[in-house]
């Protein structure tokens, strides 16, 4: 369906970036936003924290949908510096949510499985299942679901704000630091020279989840949800993930099997949690994509292996 708009906040970071392409390739009309890296043309520059200026742009491009990928998504930055973080993470969320209700857009806010406590026997999570965070990023997650949930009921627009939980993401990166999954390609080559050895951590299962999936899925959400006449019996949360099960010890083994390079100097790591560490790690958050197969989403990924084989030119006869 052209002639629809999509605004993307956090459009110039690893996730969306991929959301943008994933509505311009089906032909929407699409506008994004960024703060730093803003070219004040097809990215717009905006400040998530003043009102004024989301409500200029809302008003400016008039979109159908906004897909709220804008965050501060790395657990220790958000310890750093919870203040902030919750600005972004929390108020902006809200304040976005309020204005979009009162405008009948509707919010897609790509939140986290860090929601969950993550103990073991737990997973997988379906929609419903009790939130417990373990970290400070997962509770301002949260905190933003909520906020969302409450502005659009205030508005009593309830089928028009939702949640859309996603695990660890990987994708084409400007950087590899921007991934918490691409930096361990960038961990494996400097092991090859490294003194001495790394620990890398075997514990945690992750599921590292393809930012054009997640891209593709946003984009046929949108379409679900304002094609239907009865918004208000949607699900307010979807979760969508891959089913590539991994310790970041056994994302290294995999880059390292790829490339063709040893993983003498990198060593499996299967203590848990460093009890004194601020930043508590949940060991299994695996959502249930269940919400998303019953609307009819197709939830298939890319095949983890295949994609990094294509991206990094390992191609093997």
């Amino acid at each position: 369906m052209t002639g629809r708009t999509a605004l993307i906040t956090g459009s110039t970071g690893l996730l969306g970036r991929q959301v943008v392409k994933a509505f311009e390739f089906r032909g929407w009309n699409v506008k994004g936003t960024g703060y730093s890296r803003a070219d004040g043309v097809s990215i717009l520059k905006v400040d998530l924290g003043k009102a004024s200026e989301v409500e200029k742009v809302l008003d400016e491009t008039k979109p159908q949908v906004v897909v709220h990928c804008a965050a501060q998504r790395f657990p220790d930055k958000v310890d750093k510096d919870p203040e902030a973080s919750k600005a972004l993470n929390v108020e902006a969320t809200r304040s976005l949510a309020k204005l979009c209700a009162a405008r009948d857009i509707l919010l897609i806010y790509i939140s986290t499985d860090y929601v969950f406590s993550g103990k073991p026997g737990e997973a997988p999570y379906e929609t419903d299942a009790t939130p417990g965070p373990t970290n400070l990023y997962g509770q301002t997650k949260l905190d933003g679901e909520l906020a969302v949930f409450h502005e659009y009921k205030q508005a009593n627009k309830e089928g028009l704000g939702i949640a859309l939980r996603v695990p660890v993401l990987y994708g084409k990166a400007e950087m590899p630091a921007e991934s918490a999954v691409n930096v361990l390609m960038d961990t494996v080559w400097k092991a090859q020279e490294a003194d001495g050895k790394m620990k890398m951590d075997h514990w945690a299962i992750r599921y590292p989840t393809n930012t054009e999936d997640v891209g593709r899925v946003c984009h046929d959400v949108a379409n679900k949800y304002l094609d239907s006449t009865d918004k208000s019996s949607l699900p307010r949360i979807l979760q969508f993930s891959s089913e590539d099960s991994m310790t970041k010890y056994e994302i290294c083994r995999t880059f390292a099997d790829i490339m063709g390079l040893s993983m003498d100097r990198i060593v499996a790591n299967s203590e848990g949690n460093d009890p004194n560490a601020s930043v508590q790690r949940p060991y299994d958050c695996h959502l249930s994509t269940k919400a998303l197969k019953d609307l009819g989403i197709d939830v298939s990924t890319n095949d983890f292996v295949g994609w990094w084989r294509r991206e990094v030119h390992a191609f093997r006869h």
